[in-house]
């Protein structure tokens, strides 16, 4: 066995890819990823004591640590090399602070990265997910480590803006030194309820982060076609990263498009002054291998969501931040106050023809939970006058399983008085589909990115405000959430905490739940699998 990996919907045979991921991860590759996680264990063991004192930039290198472990987000082993040697440098730093942890310190805060990088790798069969050898507690220990990767993805994008969380920051060092040390069974069922209300804050974080900086998301039309000037697609996640390349790319005749999970960047009154700004190109991440061929221009991978690059577009395709492929160029963060330099992707895009058009038309979305409490009278009459029925949350991701049209298949067959809720890349299975609107509210309220899952949380919560409910349950809300990745994770284990029950979950149940976790989750919170579209809609039409 060359690796174990089952972090993402997609594991071979739900149950971990040993040989290469599905993702095209190497073993070589994941078994680096794991020594990564190990180091920022280690530094999390020595700093928990003292985590509350520490200056931030510890825990925000731990979560870029995390981050550059998500699916799709790192492949390049020269990187993650660099990032263990910097955490392990960071543990002795931390070492040496008064009240830092010393004495009994497990495998992880005393271990030598041997000198030579190429001996690395040795040590990550011994670390690895398979070395807990007791099936329940190493599927909450995952359950923890994949909510605490999408918790370090929301985190890192704050910390970007210049915004953390003394809070969410300790809370990484008390998690990761918990699995360092080993927990029983019922105190890691309680570190998992506890890394959900985490998932919360970071998430709040975040949406205050994001809105203070660009402004409240407002509904907006956004072009699907394209023009006829060169261009450079941006993907992923980091709106700062796009907020850089717009005030670069002004002036020099190149257009800016979005892909993916950067859609929603055209809701922020911020990126509207920029006439450059084109439109949206394409749809989910899974599809990037033939539209960044046809796109023609330069491309920009900010975040997670990178595959495998094809030969058509490796030499004109970027990576910036915890992104990274072997091969690919990539550019530098930038200097505390500064800007990153896209000074080189911008003049290789003037050199490129224009993009390739797949598709004509707009789309509509920014209902993050301002513009729908903006709505609320509107949406309370359609309520009371039976035109709107039910609300489908269908947030989460998309992939690339056939399985997954069954997501399009639930949206086609809700009642015409079902509106959807969605965030998240998830949202290409059905945002195209012309489904209309109720008394001209959309039945498709796009929030936005995956992180904005929070906003339809809080949507929920104000609905039962206004409704006057005794439980957000009562309501007439059904969750129908599509995974992918350990975001998503996160923001299952965020809904978990905030209460609501009953969740569909697919087109899988996660792989890293073991028989026993799994019932406990399932009896516990209601949570389930999905089945058939008509069962589905059937059942969620009653309440169930």
């Amino acid at each position: 066995m060359g690796m174990f990996c089952y972090q993402c919907q997609e594991t071979a045979k739900n149950s971990g890819c040993t040989i290469r991921g599905v993702c095209g991860k190497l073993d070589t590759t994941s078994n680096l990823q794991d020594l990564l996680l190990y180091a920022l264990e280690g530094l999390a063991w020595t700093g928990a004591p003292i985590a509350d004192k520490l200056e931030a930039r510890y825990g925000v290198f731990i979560a870029k640590g995390l981050f550059a472990t998500i699916t799709n987000a790192n492949f390049d082993e020269a990187r993650i090399v660099a990032l263990i040697r910097e955490g392990v440098a960071l543990r002795d730093e931390v070492g040496r602070k008064p009240g830092a942890a010393k004495a009994k310190a497990p495998g992880c805060a005393t271990w030598v990265p041997p000198s030579s990088d190429s001996d690395l790798g040795s040590k990550a069969a011994e670390v690895g997910y398979l070395a807990i050898k007791d099936e329940d507690i190493r599927s909450l220990t995952g359950l923890v480590i994949f909510g605490l990767k999408g918790i370090a993805a929301y985190a890192e994008h704050a910390a970007v803006l210049g915004k953390t969380d003394p809070a969410v920051l300790s809370f990484f060092f008390e998690a990761l030194a918990a699995v360092a040390e080993g927990r029983s069974k019922d105190e890691l069922v309680a570190l998992v309820l506890k890394t959900g209300g985490v998932a919360v804050q970071t998430m709040a974080l975040l949406d205050a982060a994001n809105t203070a900086a660009y402004g409240v998301p407002g509904i907006t039309k956004v072009d699907i076609g394209v023009r006829k000037n060169p261009g450079i697609l941006i993907s992923g996640h980091d709106l700062r990263d796009l907020s850089d390349l717009l005030e670069q790319t002004a002036g020099t005749g190149v257009d800016v498009y979005t892909h993916s999970e950067m859609l929603p960047a055209h809701y922020y009154p911020a990126f509207k002054n920029y006439p450059h700004f084109a439109g949206n190109y394409g749809g989910s991440w899974w599809h990037q291998d033939k539209e960044f061929d046809s796109f023609n221009g330069a491309i920009l991978m900010t975040t997670n969501c990178i595959v495998p690059v094809k030969d058509g577009y490796k030499n004109r395709i970027f990576t910036t931040g915890m992104a990274g492929y072997p091969g690919v160029a990539h550019i530098a963060d930038r200097q505390e106050g500064g800007k990153k330099d896209f000074h080189a992707i911008i003049e290789l895009a003037k050199k490129l023809p224009a993009p390739t058009e797949l598709e004509t038309g707009e789309i509509v979305g920014g209902f993050a939970h301002a513009q729908v409490e903006a709505l609320a009278d509107k949406i309370v009459a359609a309520v009371k006058a039976g035109k709107i029925t039910r609300f489908v949350v269908m947030a989460g991701c998309d992939g690339r399983m056939k399985s997954r049209e069954y997501f399009t298949d639930v949206a086609k067959a809700l009642p015409k008085s079902a509106v959807i809720l969605t965030a998240g890349c998830a949202k290409y299975r059905y945002n195209k589909l012309g489904l209309g609107d109720i008394d001209g509210i959309p039945r498709v309220l796009d929030a936005g990115q995956c992180n904005d899952s929070y906003s339809l949380a809080v949507t929920a919560l104000k609905l039962k405000e206004i409704f006057a409910a005794k439980d957000v349950n009562d309501l007439p809300i059904s969750f129908d959430i599509a995974w992918y990745e350990q975001k998503a994770v996160a923001v299952l284990l965020a809904l978990l905490s905030l209460g609501f029950r009953n969740i569909r979950l697919g087109p899988t149940l996660p792989g890293f739940l073991s028989p026993n976790v799994g019932k406990l989750i399932i009896d516990t919170f209601g949570l389930k699998g999905t089945t058939t579209a008509e069962e589905d809609v059937a059942a969620m039409a009653v309440g169930q």
